[in-house]
């Protein structure tokens, strides 16, 4: 990629044979585990217990640092992925997990690497979900979180928001919505196999290719999370969303996934939009295909992408400086 920001990737590999194990696995257990449960309050209640097990297992190495952190109403977890970090940077990381499964400590396998790929401590953060919260409390949380940082003496162009899946839409919304606010804006976007539109559009892409998603229930939780809301508003759906002033965007997406159809096409109106989007697209990927970078070669040879795209921002970025400067 070079110091490239407006691409399209499509990583050319031998998919490996852990790759295939995986989305078999998959599709033999969470696709339909997921199927039965989440079609109602009880059956969500015992997923996110089953999913909960997995703050239980070991999931970083001993030179990976986590320690709980909290400013203000804001919680969560700081993961330091090394030494030599540069602490006067930050990534403001939003887990994933459909909105009500999942914590901080089930995705350390993504946000320890991801803090050594991009140089600099990870702050996890642990937003309100549902079923007994809302969207727009998950998006208060998110932008709390961000001002918080600002409020610690973090400069914006030194933050990088990240998320996956539920939190790549988080990611979404609240880059929309900090522009709305006119507040200062971080340096970039990275979003994970991002769930972008909680429309009333029905899954169509990849419906029996996905391995781990049942598009069905992806269509009820987002019937579950909009009731009362506009569901085409951007900050309940960022597909439609105005991209006007965004910061440069990383977007990942596995080809068989049901949710890669929307990544795209947010990665296509950002452009329009006028923002630098790099969209990647690996091929029979898994959802959220990092998360299994232990064991998974792809997942781990994704945060050299992060690298990359990171140094091509910070070029970005000091170009732009020396042409205002000019």
């Amino acid at each position: 990629m070079g110091y490239e920001l407006n691409v399209d990737v499509h990583p050319e590999y031998p998919v490996s044979w852990q790759a295939a194990a995986i989305n078999g696995v998959l599709r033999g257990t969470m696709k339909p585990i997921s199927s039965i449960l989440v079609r109602n309050t009880a059956g969500m209640a015992l997923a996110s217990r089953i999913m909960g097990l997995g703050e239980r297992v070991p999931n970083c190495p001993k030179h990976v640092s986590v320690v709980p952190g909290a400013f203000g109403s804001c919680r969560g977890e700081w993961v330091h992925g090394g030494p030599g970090l540069d602490e006067s940077k930050a990534v403001l990381y939003f887990h994933g997990g459909a909105y009500f499964v999942c914590s901080p400590a089930t995705h350390r396998p993504i946000t320890w690497r991801l803090s050594a790929a991009a140089g600099r401590p990870v702050f996890s953060l642990d937003y309100r979900q549902g079923p007994v919260h809302s969207l727009p409390e998950s998006l208060t949380d998110a932008l709390r979180a961000y001002e918080c940082l600002l409020d610690r003496g973090y400069a914006a162009r030194d933050i990088v928001l990240a998320g996956d899946s539920a939190g790549g839409h988080l990611t979404l919304a609240t880059l929309l919505a900090l522009r709305d606010r006119g507040m200062p804006l971080p340096a970039a976007g990275i979003c994970l196999s991002p769930w972008a539109d909680l429309s009333s559009s029905r899954k169509r892409a990849n419906v029996w290719s996905d391995p781990m998603l049942p598009a069905g229930r992806v269509d009820w939780l987002a019937r579950r999370w909009t009731a009362g809301l506009d569901r085409y508003d951007p900050l309940v759906s960022p597909v439609y969303g105005d991209y006007t002033g965004i910061p440069p965007l990383m977007i990942v997406t596995g080809s068989t996934e049901v949710l890669r159809d929307e990544a795209r096409s947010v990665a296509v109106s950002a452009r329009e939009y006028g923002v630098r989007v790099t969209y990647e697209e690996w091929s029979r990927m898994p959802h959220v295909f990092p998360l299994f970078a232990d064991v998974l070669p792809e997942g781990r040879l994704f945060f050299d992408h992060v690298s990359r795209f990171l140094d091509a921002v910070h070029a970005y970025h000091v170009s732009g400086s020396e042409a205002e400067a000019a």
